[in-house]
């Protein structure tokens, strides 16, 4: 009997149902700078875009890092079952960016222990984010 290898995931893909697909569409592509990969029209008034993240990488935490990492960014608990963290190069920038283009701040930029930079906020389609700048070795 031969095993089967395991299949080799060449994507991941986070699909999100955005309520207000331009208000979504403005903050993601427009103001965040996520350049679009693909995006179709469909019938029915049905629209797709897929931007593109740069590397996708799934992190998978337990419930007491997920209570550390709140603790460290935020002071509290506040984390939904997922939150989308995107690496950006000037958190502070990258954060006033997202505030004035509609997200709700949860916590300001924040140094942390595994030296980055990391901000907190709620971003439109009901997607917690946060905007992280690694600071590299000390």
């Amino acid at each position: 009997m031969t095993e089967n290898p395991s299949p080799r995931v060449s994507q991941l893909r986070l699909v999100v149902h955005a309520e207000d697909y331009d208000e979504a569409v403005a903050f993601f592509r427009d103001a965040l700078g996520l350049p679009v990969a693909e995006a179709y029209d469909g019938e029915g008034g049905a629209q797709v875009m897929i931007l593109d993240a740069g590397r996708a990488t799934l992190e998978l935490s337990n419930t007491p890092q997920v209570e550390l990492i709140d603790r460290v960014e935020v002071g509290r608990r506040v984390a939904p079952h997922f939150r989308v963290a995107l690496e950006v190069d000037d958190c502070e920038a990258a954060t006033r960016v997202a505030l004035d283009a509609g997200a709700e701040g949860i916590a300001p930029p924040t140094l942390t222990p595994w030296n980055s930079r990391n901000a907190r906020l709620q971003a439109p389609a009901g997607i917690q984010l946060t905007l992280f700048q690694e600071l590299g070795q000390d």
